[in-house]
């Protein structure tokens, strides 16, 4: 499978040059110069980067998606995407390409969260919070959906349409590719410090943009786990079901005819029984689709936001005491996958003559 390398930049002259010199070592190198004014493109070039510039900055996915365009053009079947402000290290192509062998179905994404390095506290702390919701809402769980380190197979985007720009599309194209049955892997790498200049996100309007995006996500995940719980609810009143279930009432109760009382109360256990063993399969079906965590984490954001916000404030005047919250709340132990609602199971509750047939 043929491999290009993507680098898309914005006025970072001073790092691209030592990440292309880096990523030639592991296959072509294809720089989409965003526009910049520093003479990024230049450096990328002298350091033997094939490089297309676009006229003005149109942001980082239409650089990405142009890299791709040129990567159809160039008969490439895989394109491997960098930053190229030196806070993905080149070395690790290797074992991202790796994951990708021979799974012609899935994107490997570098998890700086699990690689050698750390993030500083209010990135992670971010990331940490937006994965949670994008695993959960796309059926797959995610611990670095902010990682712009990835392998993508060309065919993705035959399939997959994107309408986010900026620093949103690098979460939708994981989404939309999850929801269309393509897997999502996670390679550890590094999680380096920048060598370039200022990063381009911006916490306030960018970080709105992905929130808002993913707030839309979850209010829609959790419309469709409505639905599954009331129908798993409502199914109770089934015509057929209804009837099962009396005729095993009076099936457990028959026996007792002989006594009002008693037949009451051979009547009462099996729905009773019959109730719990519903609501169990109602609760069981909801712990799958990681409805509990996904509750949790959805009604500590409002608190977990402007924890982030005074965090990034503060920056490190003051100690991080906002980790250890994210990490009990949104960390990889408390993600759950989405599932889409299983048909309920077949009740048995025991003897139907003692107990009834669930």
């Amino acid at each position: 499978m043929s491999v290009l390398i993507v680098i898309p930049v914005l006025d970072e002259a001073r790092s691209v040059g030592r990440v292309v010199t880096a990523a030639r070592a592991h296959g072509p190198v294809l720089v989409v110069d965003d526009g910049s004014c520093d003479g990024s493109g230049g450096v990328a070039a002298a350091a033997g980067a094939e490089v297309l510039r676009h006229a003005r900055p149109l942001g980082k996915a239409q650089a990405l998606l142009t890299g791709v365009a040129a990567a159809r053009r160039r008969g490439a079947t895989r394109v491997v995407t960098l930053d190229g402000d030196g806070q993905h290290d080149p070395d690790a192509i290797p074992m991202l390409l790796a994951a990708s062998d021979g799974a012609e179905r899935a994107i490997v994404v570098g998890n700086r969260l699990e690689g050698r390095g750390a993030l500083p506290a209010l990135r992670r702390n971010a990331v940490r919070v937006a994965s949670f919701f994008a695993g959960w809402t796309c059926g797959q769980p995610v611990a670095d959906s902010q990682s712009g380190f990835r392998v993508y197979p060309l065919a993705l985007f035959d399939e997959v349409a994107t309408r986010r720009g900026g620093f949103v599309f690098e979460t939708e194209i994981l989404m939309a590719a999850a929801v269309r049955g393509w897997a999502i892997r996670e390679v550890g790498v590094p999680a380096l410090a920048r060598t370039g200049a200022r990063s381009h996100f911006r916490p306030l309007r960018d970080g709105v943009a992905i929130g808002g995006f993913l707030a839309g996500r979850v209010a829609a995940r959790w419309a469709s786990e409505a639905r599954a719980v009331g129908g798993e609810l409502l199914g109770v009143f089934d015509a057929e079901r209804m009837a099962t279930r009396h005729a095993a009432m009076l099936e457990a109760a028959a026996g007792y005819t002989d006594s009002p009382a008693r037949w009451s109360a051979a009547i009462g256990a099996v729905a009773v029984r019959r109730a719990g063993a519903r609501l169990h399969a109602v609760c069981s079906g909801a712990r799958r689709r990681g409805a509990p965590a996904a509750a949790l984490a959805t009604l500590m954001t409002p608190l977990a936001l402007p924890l982030l916000l005074v965090q990034a404030l503060a920056g490190e005047r003051v100690p991080d005491f906002l980790s250890p919250f994210v990490d009990a709340v949104y960390g990889p132990r408390r993600v759950a996958p989405a599932r889409r609602p299983e048909p309920p199971e077949p009740i048995d509750v025991g003897d139907p003559v003692a107990e009834g047939r669930g």
